[in-house]
């Protein structure tokens, strides 16, 4: 865990050398991030830089609304990491919240951007699997009778695996997201499944996973969780202090077994 600005922990780091980062950028200042602020264009070519052919960077992201308009940053975000750095944009995807806070004069605010961002061509992707149901289109068994005796045809019915939308939903707000109680005290936490599900998703055993950006220690701790290595970057000493010590307690829980 290094607490310093990301540009810095880059600096130090070889070309192609990260397999995957997941990080959130502040919101379009919604919130107060102990006053500091990040140079969003000299991180994202440093982000190209340091990502291994075929790796990549989760970029979660929102607008804020202003004026009676959104911003529009992450979607100009998402056009400066295609067009001026070289990645690809393999897939939008949506962080949908359970609980959202109540707006007015508009629907609630209830997803995110989930960018995922690819140096080259994809070379790893372990599907998040769901069970699917479905009905054969053969007639093979007789299901029951009606009240005259006639039989009930049905179909036969199976389970099969298909890989999950590119829309996935969690529960948000005290509780849900972490049980770590100390992470609460960073504004702006999401949940630890939201982390878990893209490493595994874009990463394999092994990797190095980084956050310039690591807030409450969120990515590293899953990171650990997951059997991946990590790297993580925090400019301010307060959050970097909760990182540290729910990263410290996840390598405690480790070596119990």
């Amino acid at each position: 865990m290094y607490c310093e600005d990301h540009l810095v922990t880059m600096g130090r780091m070889p070309d192609n050398f990260v397999d995957l980062t997941v990080t959130s950028p502040p919101y379009d200042n919604l919130r107060d991030y102990k006053g500091y602020t990040f140079q969003f264009e000299k991180m994202a070519k440093e982000l190209y830089r340091v990502t291994k052919q075929g790796g990549v960077v989760v970029w979660v992201v929102g607008d804020k609304t202003e004026n009676g308009s959104e911003s529009l940053t992450s979607f100009k975000q998402s056009i400066y990491f295609r067009e001026q750095c070289g990645f690809n944009l393999h897939d939008t995807m949506i962080y949908a919240k359970k609980k959202a806070p109540l707006n007015d004069l508009r629907y609630e605010q209830e997803f995110e951007y989930m960018f995922i961002l690819i140096k080259g061509k994809i070379i790893k992707f372990n599907p998040i699997l769901t069970k699917k149901e479905y009905k054969d289109n053969r007639k093979i068994k007789v299901c029951g009778r009606y009240a005259d005796n006639r039989p009930v045809i049905g179909f036969a019915s199976k389970k099969e695996d298909k890989v999950v939308g590119n829309i996935w939903l969690y529960k948000v707000g005290g509780g849900h997201v972490t049980k770590d109680k100390i992470a609460y005290q960073h504004p702006a936490i999401f949940p630890e499944q939201l982390a878990a599900d893209h490493i595994y998703s874009w990463s394999n055993e092994g990797d190095l996973v980084y956050d310039p950006m690591a807030g409450s220690g969120t990515v590293p701790k899953m990171a650990i969780k997951m059997n991946r290595n990590w790297i993580a970057s925090e400019i301010s000493q307060e959050y970097c202090d909760i990182a540290e010590k729910r990263i410290k307690r996840e390598q405690s829980i480790l070596k119990l077994f």
